[in-house]
């Protein structure tokens, strides 16, 4: 997105019409807002609306130029200033997959972090690391992080964000984040980084309705060795614990070796040490 602000809109629309064949059910609908408050805000807010089957806002795609009140897991903030990052959220529907459709719904986080990975390779060709359960890393930094949210019994909100050049993350955070550009040392155009990421997600997307689960497991350890070997902490009601990871299970919870025995975490705040 090289162009003026006014001219994004016309520019997104219609590199989404050009690749539309390769996106699926991904994009159906298509919004573009050069500023907002969140992007899943907007597509939790249709999700809301849908009262009838004209109205369903699966495969909806909201993208923004900038987003004021950005965030992340767990109420973090995500600084998204504008034109430094690629801001998108998309509707899926992974309770309508064919097989088990709960654990579809599970795998939604990891499905995702498994085609941003490929979907930045294909744009850029810069490899991306995964760390559980929800970001993307260059080189041990952050480049970007996922947020799905439920919208309803049968859509769940994918929104994610990648710092394209380093202007889209605090100067203070240059120890812990990084970008695309600043990974790559070359200008890159948020548009192809978007519908290569899409592309992606609708490859995997339909791993997941297919129940295709091992295949969407297996990359995503591909591209995690953080997953096995490394030492976290995290925090439970019988107070603070740490151990080594041990890998992810069947559903996608991350294992821990406590001593003798292995511990699996769903959710919270982990520390990787």
């Amino acid at each position: 997105m090289r162009s003026s602000r006014a001219d994004d809109g016309l520019e997104l629309r219609t590199a989404i019409d050009g690749a539309r064949p390769r996106l699926g059910p991904l994009a159906s609908t298509f919004v573009f807002l050069p500023a907002i408050g969140s992007t899943n805000d907007v597509a939790l807010a249709r999700c809301a609306k849908n009262d009838d089957a004209a109205a369903d806002p699966h495969g909806l795609v909201v993208v923004a130029d900038e987003q004021t009140a950005g965030r992340g897991r767990r109420g973090h903030a995500w600084f998204s200033p504008p034109r430094a990052g690629l801001y998108a959220s998309v509707v899926l529907a992974p309770a309508s997959a064919r097989v088990d459709p709960s654990r579809a719904t599970t795998l939604v986080t990891l499905a995702a972090g498994v085609a941003l990975a490929e979907g930045i390779a294909a744009a850029t060709g810069l490899a991306v690391d995964l760390k559980w359960p929800n970001d993307l890393l260059a080189a041990r930094r952050k480049l970007g992080g996922i947020l799905a949210e439920r919208a309803s019994e049968a859509h769940v909100v994918v929104g994610y964000g990648i710092n394209v050049d380093a202007s889209a993350f605090p100067p203070e955070l240059h120890d812990r984040a990084t970008s695309l550009e600043s990974e790559t040392g070359r200008a890159i155009d948020r548009i192809h980084v978007l519908i290569e990421t899409l592309a992606a997600l609708a490859r995997r997307y339909d791993d997941l309705l297919a129940g295709r689960f091992d295949a969407i497991l297996d990359a995503w350890r591909t591209h995690a060795p953080g997953a096995e070997g490394a030492r976290v902490a995290w925090t439970t009601n019988a107070g603070a614990m740490s151990g080594v990871t041990a890998g992810i299970d069947e559903q996608g919870a991350l294992m821990v070796r406590v001593g003798d025995r292995v511990e699996r975490i769903v959710g919270g705040e982990v520390a990787w040490l």
